[in-house]
C-alpha cells in the first residue's frame, strides 16, 4: 500500500549555487525572498536544504498563482511541483516499492489525462547511503510503471514524458516538470542603483536587467510640466508597477526639470541643449541617489541610439555624474530589447505615445562629438546651484507596492 505523499514544491537555485563559500548567504537571501512573495497566501512553508528550497503551500493556494510568484524571484532557476515520501524507517528496498507505487499512480494520472503515451525514468540518488545505484533505480521503477500502466511505453530519447526520482536524506521526490525560472541572483545582492526612469522602451529593461544581478532598484523621473502632462506620469507609474512584480517594491522621484531646460534654451547653444539637459539629469540623480543609499546610477542608453549616445556624448555625461554608471543595454540591438520589453510586460505601456521631457527643446541638429570643454563654458553661464535647487524643490516620492502579476 502506498503511503500518502505530500505535495511540495522543489526550488532550484540556478547561479546561486555556484557562489563557493558565499552559497549559504545566497541561497539565504533567496530563501528570504521567496518567504516574503508567498506571505500573503498564509500558511506557506520555505526551508533551504542541499542546495535547494523546498516550499509547501495548504490545498487552497492554486499551483498556478505558486508558481508565477516563485517564478519571479530573481534567483530560481526553476521550479517542480513534486511529490515527497518520507522513507526513513524504510529498508532500500521497502523505499524503493513505495516510491515505485507512487510513480505508478503519478503516471496512471498522466496517461488517463492523454498528455502522454511514452516516458521515461530518470533518477538521482543525491543520499550516497541508499544502496541501489541510479541506472537500477530507474530501472526498477520504469518496469513497475510498464507493468501498471500498459497504455505506456518506454521512448528513451524523446518521451512524452520525463518522470524524475530523486532520493535525499531519508526522503524520496517524484516529479515530471521543470518549469523555468528567471534565474539571475537574489534581490539585494548587490547593492541599489537609481535608474533614470523615462517612460520609453529601454529605461524599463535596464532596470529589470540590473535587478536582475540581484540589485534593489531605486527610480527617478524627470518631466516638464506643463509641457509633459499627467497621463505621462501615469504612464511611468504604470511602468514601475510592472517592475514591482520582479523587483519588489519600488519608489519613484519626480522632479520638474523645466526651470532647467528653460535656462538651458535660453543662455546655451540650441545644438548643446540635449547633452546639457542630461548632464543635468545626471547630477540630480546623483544626489538623490546619495541621499537614498544607492550604490550607482543606471540608464537605459544604448550605444548610438540617438545623439546623446554615441560615445563622445556619453564621455560627456559621465563627467557630470560623479558615480558608477550602469548601462546594461550599451550593447545590445534594439530589437533585442524591444523582444525583452515583451518578455517582461513593459512594451505595450513604453509604446504609449504620451510626452517625455526629452522631447521639450529638441533641437534640429544636436551635437554628436562634444567637446567637454565646450560643454563646461556653456555650463559656466548656468546658475547650477539655484537650478539644483528648484529641480529638488519640485520632488515628489510615489510608493508603489509589488504587484501580484502583470
Amino acid at each position: 500500500m502506498i503511503k500518502d505523499p505530500e505535495k511540495v514544491y522543489i526550488v532550484r537555485c540556478g547561479e546561486t549555487a555556484l557562489k563557493g563559500q558565499n552559497k549559504p548567504y545566497f541561497e539565504r537571501m533567496l530563501l528570504q525572498r521567496i518567504r516574503r512573495v508567498l506571505k500573503d497566501f498564509g500558511g506557506c512553508q520555505a526551508e533551504r536544504l542541499d542546495g535547494l528550497i523546498f516550499v509547501r503551500a495548504p490545498e487552497t493556494v492554486s499551483r498556478e498563482d505558486l508558481l508565477r510568484r516563485v517564478g519571479h524571484v530573481f534567483g530560481v532557476d526553476s521550479v517542480s511541483p513534486a511529490w515527497e515520501l518520507n522513507i526513513q524507517d524504510l529498508t532500500d528496498q521497502e523505499a524503493l516499492d513505495q516510491v515505485g507505487l507512487a510513480a505508478v499512480a503519478w503516471m496512471k494520472a498522466v496517461a488517463e489525462s492523454g498528455s502522454a503515451k511514452t516516458f521515461k525514468v530518470e533518477a538521482k540518488r543525491a543520499d550516497k547511503r541508499f544502496s541501489i545505484q541510479s541506472p537500477q533505480i530507474a530501472s526498477i521503477i520504469g518496469g513497475k510503471i510498464l507493468r501498471g500502466c500498459k497504455v505506456l511505453t518506454v521512448d528513451v530519447h524523446h518521451p512524452d514524458c520525463a518522470l524524475h526520482t530523486d532520493f535525499r536524506r531519508g526522503f524520496a521526490y517524484i516529479y515530471d516538470e521543470v518549469i523555468s525560472g528567471y534565474g539571475g541572483l537574489p534581490l539585494g545582492t548587490n547593492g541599489k542603483g537609481l535608474v533614470l526612469l523615462s517612460g520609453g522602451i529601454d529605461s524599463p529593461v535596464a532596470a529589470f536587467l540590473m535587478a536582475h544581478r540581484g540589485m534593489l532598484i531605486e527610480a527617478v523621473h524627470f518631466h516638464s510640466f506643463p509641457y509633459t502632462s499627467q497621463r505621462a506620469w501615469e504612464k511611468v507609474k504604470d511602468l514601475g508597477g510592472i517592475l514591482t512584480v520582479y523587483c519588489e517594491r519600488i519608489r519613484i522621484h519626480s522632479i520638474n526639470l523645466l526651470p532647467v531646460q528653460e535656462q538651458i534654451a535660453e543662455k546655451c547653444p540650441p545644438e548643446q541643449m540635449t547633452l546639457l539637459v542630461r548632464r543635468y539629469m545626471m547630477k540630480i540623480a546623483r544626489i538623490i541617489a546619495e541621499q537614498t543609499e544607492c550604490n550607482m546610477l543606471i540608464t537605459g542608453e544604448n550605444l548610438g541610439q540617438v545623439a546623446s549616445q554615441t560615445a563622445e556624448a556619453i564621455v560627456v555625461t559621465d563627467h557630470a555624474a560623479g558615480m558608477p554608471v550602469m548601462r546594461p543595454l550599451i550593447a545590445m540591438d534594439k530589437v533585442d530589447i524591444m523582444d525583452t520589453a515583451r518578455q517582461i510586460g513593459t512594451y505595450e505601456t513604453s509604446i504609449l505615445p504620451y510626452e517625455d521631457c526629452c522631447t521639450v527643446f529638441l533641437p534640429k541638429h544636436p551635437t554628436t562629438r562634444p567637446r567637454l570643454q565646450d560643454i563646461l563654458a556653456s555650463e559656466a553661464l548656468l546658475d547650477e546651484t539655484e537650478l539644483i535647487r528648484l529641480a529638488l524643490a519640485s520632488e515628489e516620492i510615489v510608493t508603489l507596492q509589488p504587484r501580484d502579476e502583470l
